[in-house]
């Protein structure tokens, strides 16, 4: 039998994969921050062989490369592939042996054109499946992230591909996908779940969209159709990893004290505010921006920070900000240029702060005339919105400030985490804001005719 460590990165909706025999490992689509893998290793008493790639990645800068660099493993990736670094190059159908396991490689296009599977097989079981983006749990990858001129023909190809797994694995065999557990590399009905979430080749072929759709035709026309927006910083992931990335550093960078803080504020870098949003709301440096350390916080700096520009994070700890750290670097964000540890108040030096009021839908109800931002993607907005509000989309909010009224904006996304972002975007620009923090199924309450698409 096959044995599998599951190493999520749930802020990513990714998971990496470490198969082993009990002495020997293959780990698959790891992330940058190796640690976590070695220590599975070294606990486990394994030792990697094998680093295997599914497909270059375009929503985290892999650390395939540096791990089979200090592990003295072979890197595994598509002969398809060109890439600016040695790799034992591989071809559908190749097997290649690891102490009792065998891994059979399968071309399984469609999520990228040189996309991947992997079949890992012990002595006398059933093989597990890597597959990757190109089989999740109830759906498969986009196929949009590698060129808009090859989605269709890519779509067709990832419909094959997932009906080529349905066909030559067994039922009983295990999946595991690499995304699909909150990834934006996810298309369609993909679920998430916690990092004991298993499926298997048979549960597949009975709830996966790709597997039950009417026919080809209409399962292309449908991922398609359900495109939507995804992070900025996508774009930078796929050459990064071409190149091969090497070492991440997770040292303690500089220290900013108020005058360094002024000065960035002064110059436009960013400087973000880890804090819980309701915190920052109630008390922040004026200019700073609030994108709060949970579970969506690489995700969003990711795909609004312009890359280059320098960074300056505020933290409560030292570790939140490692914490954050950890998360920027899976994504090509390297080193923060100065962290800064305290409170508003500490951290000012005398100047400007600021703050803005936070509710609920229900208060709308007594505000007839407050005007409304809507900052959800443009698909969340068609499936229904506040009669009168304004839309603009967070990751459009920028560069759109120009086009916003004077007036006292109050803004909400679907949970209160975008809106958040966005609040303190406003407020840095000098709009008057009102964060509504509350879930998007409560908006009913706030006494405004709803409007959808079909209406």
């Amino acid at each position: 039998m096959v044995a599998v460590e599951v190493v999520p990165t749930d802020e990513l909706g990714d998971r990496s994969y470490i198969a082993h025999d009990g002495a020997l490992a293959i780990v698959i689509d790891p992330q940058r921050d190796l640690d976590r893998i070695e220590s599975v290793l070294e606990e486990r008493g394994l030792r990697c062989i094998f680093v295997l790639e599914t497909h270059i990645h375009n929503d985290y800068v892999s650390g395939g490369l540096e791990l089979a660099r200090r592990t003295g493993a072979e890197y595994v990736v598509s002969a398809e592939e060109e890439v600016a670094f040695e790799r034992r190059p591989v071809h559908d159908g190749d097997i290649l042996a690891a102490g009792d396991l065998r891994i059979r490689v399968l071309s399984t296009p469609g999520h990228t054109p040189g996309h991947l599977s992997f079949l890992v097989q012990g002595p006398g079981g059933v093989p597990a499946a890597f597959t990757g983006g190109a089989l999740l749990y109830g759906s498969v990858g986009r196929t949009d992230l590698v060129d808009p001129t090859l989605t269709e023909e890519l779509t067709h190809r990832q419909y094959r591909s997932a009906h080529q797994l349905a066909r030559v694995v067994p039922d009983e065999s295990p999946v595991y996908p690499t995304h699909g557990f909150g990834s934006f590399c996810s298309s369609g009905s993909a679920t998430g779940g916690d990092s004991s979430t298993r499926s298997t080749i048979g549960n597949e072929k009975r709830h996966n969209d790709a597997l039950v759709a009417d026919d080809e035709d209409s399962f292309v026309a449908a991922l398609i159709a359900g495109l939507t927006a995804y992070p900025a910083y996508y774009h930078h992931m796929g050459p990064r990893n071409r190149l091969g990335a090497g070492p991440i550093d997770l040292s303690t960078p500089k220290g900013a004290g108020a005058d360094e803080l002024a000065k960035a504020i002064a110059d436009g870098d960013w400087v973000i505010d880890l804090r819980e949003r309701r915190a920052f709301a109630t008390d922040h440096i004026h200019g700073t921006l609030n994108f709060a350390l949970e579970r969506p916080f690489s995700t969003y700096v990711g795909w609004l920070l312009p890359f280059g520009t320098a960074l300056v994070m505020i933290g409560e700890s030292s570790e939140e900000v490692a914490s954050a750290q950890r998360q920027l670097v899976r994504i090509g964000i390297d080193r923060p240029d100065a962290v800064a540890i305290g409170p508003p108040e500490e951290l000012t030096g005398g100047r400007a702060r600021s703050s803005y009021p936070v509710v609920t839908f229900d208060s709308l109800a007594d505000q007839p005339d407050a005007l409304v931002l809507d900052v959800r993607r443009d698909d969340e907005k068609q499936s229904g919105h506040l009669a009168g509000s304004l839309h603009i989309p967070l990751h459009q909010l920028g560069a759109r400030l120009g086009e916003l009224p004077a007036s006292s904006l109050w803004v909400h996304c679907a949970s209160g985490y975008r809106a958040s972002i966005a609040a303190s975007q406003l407020d840095a620009s000098g709009h008057r804001v009102v964060l509504i923090d509350d879930d998007w199924e409560n908006a009913e309450s706030s006494g405004r005719p709803m409007v959808s698409a079909d209406r």
